[in-house]
């Protein structure tokens, strides 16, 4: 299976809190949640609805895990209308977190993976499949490029700067080089970027 990665990001690069509550997640004293509600136009709906509907497992860090599952492991397709295609996928697809601290999640057909996960996730890559997809976790995201396991990228970028904020990428960190695979804008100002990586950038020499 191809291990695909999929954020929503604000302008400045800040992906905490993007969902329907405000409060969702309140670490660091973060008061300005829920800032991706309402956007997007119709086809921006359906690119993640379709996004949702190709992949054939899930792959979620222990928080994004525990959202999710308190928000969209909850619903039927009749209680999410025009988001059909996410609650039934995430419903009935298998699901993989990577935790130390899970022991026993309670949504249906979650497996934990708490011992070398670079092996458990080589291994999920190796079997036959279409997709992989990690959505939100950017803890385990920016972990999973660190160890070139992302086959493919894709950034949702809202046009917003909400000013603070966990961001997808520290100010410090391992430098990556990104092909562009895709790229569209809605009527919204919602880009998708879709990328794959690339190797290390190249730098100019110094003068």
């Amino acid at each position: 299976m191809k291990l695909a990665t999929v954020t929503q990001v604000t302008i400045d690069g800040v992906m905490q809190g993007n969902g329907g509550a405000s409060d969702e997640d309140r670490r660091n004293g973060f008061e300005r949640g829920g800032w991706a509600r309402g956007k997007g136009d119709n086809e921006t709906h359906a690119f993640i609805n379709q996004t949702y509907q190709r992949a054939d497992a899930f792959l979620f860090g222990r928080r994004t895990y525990e959202l999710f599952a308190s928000s969209w492991g909850t619903l039927t397709v009749q209680d999410a209308p025009g988001w059909e295609g996410v609650v039934e996928a995430l419903n009935t697809r298998p699901k993989y977190v990577a935790s130390t601290a899970l022991t026993d999640p309670a949504w249906s057909d979650t497996t934990v993976l708490s011992g070398d996960v670079a092996a458990a996730v080589r291994e999920l890559k190796a079997r036959p499949g279409g997709e992989l997809q990690a959505h939100g976790s950017g803890i385990l995201t920016r972990w999973l490029l660190d160890n070139e396991l992302v086959d493919e990228m894709t950034l949702i970028t809202v046009p917003v700067v909400v000013g603070q904020g966990a961001r997808l990428f520290p100010d410090a960190g391992p430098d990556l080089a990104l092909d562009l695979v895709e790229s569209r804008v809605d009527s919204k100002g919602v880009t998708i970027q879709v990328y794959r990586p690339a190797g290390r950038p190249q730098y100019a020499p110094t003068a």
